[in-house]
């Protein structure tokens, strides 16, 4: 294989890695929660632009071309933790805002709002991560421990990885423990879920902040290999294509991220740049999200619990001939509580 194939696959790989991280992250919120956060693009972007802004160093270092606050230079993997907590605490700063408040349909709204919001602050203030320019030259974590561009993007690639799968690891110990019950509960009915003593509340405030913190390190991952962010690559139809991959892997399960994230963002993106040219100049790449949207709408009609549906959890009944019974116990002057003598069972 040529070095510019190894460039695209291990570029498409990383890509792959760093998605299959943001839809976890949502699907935490979304698939397990049943959070409508159509701001979640602008966490990845926090944790893209924080990593950014504490790897840069002063903007003078670089010709003062570009404008941003801090202008920090702090060592890997500082940057990404940082960033993480930044996207988290973020995170629960808008949940703090808006749930306590608004259920489902509004929250859907307010948070759609809000990443236009951050789009156009970004935008428009140019001292704050340089404008509609966007921030470049940002430096690569590994780039002195090869030359080889090829061997780098490799190495980035494997760093993608463990990444990814730590993320994985991590959200699914989340949702099969009994904290991920209790988010299930409020998801199916969260007046259900309050009566049985669930703060409500606090459980949608986690799912935010961790969440938040997970599409964090998305961006932080992406940044660093790109190095380059700028408001163009985190509009609101961003948020659109991961939970158009939820829906396609199968929203709530374990492994419908990963198979969404594959089969969206990467596959269905990146085919359509193959297509020959036909028609206006910017048909063929307005077919990429004519595409998006296909898939998403024949999916919701057709197959709405996606290719790898999430495992319903029921209880197994009681066996006729072992049916359930009350036992007894002892009580407290040596006697059953049916009445019989004797130690109690």
């Amino acid at each position: 294989m040529s070095g510019a194939w190894q460039f695209y696959v291990a570029t498409l790989v990383i890509y792959g890695f760093v998605y299959i991280i943001a839809a976890s992250g949502l699907n935490l919120q979304f698939g397990v929660t049943g959070v409508y956060n159509f701001a979640f693009i602008i966490f990845q972007a926090a944790g893209a632009y924080c990593t950014a802004v504490l790897t840069l160093g002063p903007s003078s270092a670089n010709g003062g071309f570009q404008h941003y606050i801090l202008g920090l230079h702090l060592p890997f993997p500082l940057p990404l933790l940082v960033s993480a907590l930044v996207a988290g605490v973020l995170g629960v700063g808008l949940g703090a805002l808006t749930v306590r408040r608004l259920r489902a349909d509004y929250l859907a709204i307010v948070m759609l709002v809000i990443s236009l919001i951050a789009t156009g602050v970004v935008t428009d203030y140019q001292g704050l991560f340089n404008g509609a320019a966007g921030l470049a030259l940002i430096p690569q974590p590994f780039v002195s421990v090869t030359t080889s561009l090829v061997v780098y993007d490799w190495l980035y690639a494997a760093y993608a990885g463990v990444v990814c799968l730590l993320v994985l690891v991590a959200v699914r110990v989340l949702i099969e423990s009994p904290l991920g019950r209790s988010l299930r509960a409020v998801r199916e009915n969260e007046n259900a879920a309050a009566a049985l003593g669930k703060n409500v509340t606090a459980l949608r405030l986690l799912v935010f902040g961790v969440g938040g913190a997970i599409a964090g390190i998305s961006g932080s991952v992406l940044v660093a290999f790109a190095q380059a962010w700028s408001p163009s690559s985190w509009l609101y139809a961003e948020t659109f294509v991961l939970f158009t991959a939820l829906i396609v892997g199968g929203v709530g399960s374990n492994l419908g991220p990963v198979i969404g994230a594959v089969i969206v963002p990467v596959v269905l993106a990146e085919g359509s740049r193959y297509l020959p040219q036909f028609g206006p100049p910017t048909l063929v790449p307005s077919l990429e999200w004519i595409t998006i949207g296909v898939v998403l709408l024949v999916f919701l009609w057709f197959w709405p619990r996606g290719i790898l549906p999430e495992r319903k959890h029921t209880f197994l009944p009681a066996s006729p001939a072992r049916p359930l019974t009350p036992q007894p116990t002892r009580g407290l002057v040596g006697k059953n509580l049916d009445g019989e003598g004797g130690p109690g069972r």
